[in-house]
């Protein structure tokens, strides 16, 4: 029965929409066996909220494993618990498929490799910049060529801690894209484009100035603010407390905080932006993982 692992992660960083990722110090717990009937048990985060049937997320990627390697299909039993909180920008849905793919994978005998894995996970996520550090770990930038997606990991520079204010209330990924236009201006693509290029080469520099420098956005974070009260008030709180940049988690409604050691004063400021607005959320101070999905 393997039980397998898989960090939270943060995608976009800021001007990386749809394209990095970094995991994250907090864990989903996946056990998957075959069993007699399928058989889905859940604790933890949204212990009452996600579905237990062949519709949940983790099971229909179960299946899709034996159907990428032409086998036919079992019945499971999944036993989930669950630590990163479901529909705040975290990848929770990444973690939940990708810990039924790398256990059932084990399963089979690891007929897939970490670059198979990381394309049906996208396929079944539909982008990859949350599935492919969930599978890798440290800092991934992802692009698609064709069918294939191309991923290259960095490790994490040493002293970087970030800082999460994660909302007590929901936002779907679906609502987050909506308000999002389907076209940008020339000068916006231009400046996010280079702010990804000189922010890889911080990271692979160990460079956490610059890097938090090059964390900024002008193609999806402006078009997001109203659906956080109080996201921008909280950006300005995080950066005068301390932190090197601040972005959205994901789509949201997480706010992230990148910073140079432990900030103390940080979290607090976060907290307290958001309450101003009527906003309870919940701080966690969480190192990055330079590991991805493992089994135990």
């Amino acid at each position: 029965m393997p039980l397998v692992r898989v960090p939270a992660t943060t995608a976009n960083l800021g001007p990386g929409f749809d394209t990095l990722g970094m995991a994250l110090n907090l864990f989903d717990e996946l056990k998957i066996e075959e069993s007699s009937s399928p058989e889905i048990i859940i604790t933890g985060e949204g212990e009452g909220t996600i579905p237990r049937g062949q519709e949940n997320i983790a099971y229909r990627a179960a299946r899709a494993v034996f159907a990428k390697v032409g086998r036919p299909p079992v019945p499971l039993k999944l036993e989930m618990h669950n630590s990163i909180p479901v529909a705040r920008g975290l990848g929770s849905s990444a973690a939940a498929l990708v810990g039924a793919i790398v256990g059932t994978n084990a399963i089979l005998g690891g007929p897939l490799g970490p670059a198979e894995l990381v394309n049906l996970a996208t396929t079944l996520e539909g982008h990859p910049d949350n599935v492919a550090p969930a599978i890798l770990g440290g800092l991934v930038a992802s692009a698609r060529d064709g069918e294939q997606v191309i991923c290259r990991r960095l490790e994490l520079p040493p002293g970087l801690v970030t800082v999460v204010a994660i909302p007590q209330f929901t936002l779907s990924t679906r609502i987050s894209r909506g308000v999002l236009p389907a076209k940008v201006d020339l000068e916006d693509a231009v400046f996010n484009i280079s702010r990804v290029a000189v922010l890889l080469a911080a990271v692979a520099t160990g460079d956490l100035d610059l890097m938090g420098r090059m964390m900024v956005d002008k193609l999806h974070q402006p078009y997001r603010l109203p659906l956080i009260p109080g996201m921008a008030e909280v950006f300005a709180a995080a950066r005068e407390a301390g932190a090197l940049a601040v972005t959205l988690s994901g789509s949201g409604p997480t706010v992230i905080a990148f910073c140079r050691g432990r900030q103390p004063k940080v979290g607090p400021a976060m907290a307290a932006a958001f309450a101003r607005k009527g906003v309870k959320c919940t701080v966690k101070e969480l190192a990055p993982c330079n590991h991805g999905a493992v089994v135990i």
